[in-house]
């Protein structure tokens, strides 16, 4: 009896599995390199399995693209095909999208742009205060300019200038990182300049408020 509920249990188990799998990554055998396939169709074959069927991804190593900036999208999918921007995580996952055409890229960055905008928790604490007097008035004494001046004062960006609202907060963290001490997103020298002077503890701090926001 106890043998035949085993297996049972394993059978339901592996079924379930099947079903998650399927749900998530619909169509997984069909060519992704195939110029015809539709942009959403690339969104929920492939996108989905680190960001999400709708771009809400949930690991704080893939961003969330629901209601990112469609100019934006645009732009990041047009360095990655070009093998232009070089973070680890764009080459590691990002760099095999060199198939995409225009307008399949036009389409991704539409499908995700339309999905219902990502969104924080309204935490609170002193962290967070600290990060969004950062976000809002620079640091005039270390010559750091406000976050807000380009990002808007709710951080929802516009055109080229990414959505920062409810992104994930070590995503943040890291593209923090990435601007300050490297050249590896070619579009971020701007970004290079205004923060070179951030310290860590305020680096988190920002990236903890940002990701708190909830418009």
């Amino acid at each position: 009896m106890n043998q035949q509920l085993h297996k049972f249990k394993f059978i339901f188990t592996l079924l379930i599995s099947i079903a998650l799998v399927a749900c998530v990554s619909p169509d997984k055998g069909r060519n992704l390199n195939d110029p015809s396939l539709k942009g959403n169709e690339i969104a929920i074959q492939s996108c989905s399995n680190c960001h999400g069927i709708t771009g809400q991804s949930t690991s704080q190593q893939f961003p969330k693209l629901a209601g990112q900036q469609e100019s934006y999208l645009r732009a990041q999918l047009t360095d990655f095909k070009g093998h232009l921007r070089k973070d680890i995580n764009g080459t590691q996952y990002m760099w095999g999208m060199t198939n995409l055409t225009t307008k399949q890229i036009d389409e991704l960055a539409s499908y995700f742009a339309t999905q219902p905008a990502m969104r924080g928790t309204k935490a609170q604490g002193p962290e967070i205060i600290l990060g969004e007097s950062i976000f809002k008035n620079g640091l005039p004494l270390q010559q750091v300019l406000s976050c807000s001046s380009c990002h808007g004062q709710d951080a929802l960006g516009a055109a080229d200038i990414p959505r920062l609202a409810g992104q994930h907060n070590n995503y943040l963290y890291k593209q923090i990182l990435i601007f300050q001490t490297t050249d590896d997103r070619p579009r971020g020298q701007v970004m290079k300049q205004i923060i070179h002077n951030i310290n860590d503890q305020q680096a988190r701090a920002v990236a903890l408020y940002l990701s708190n926001l909830n418009f």
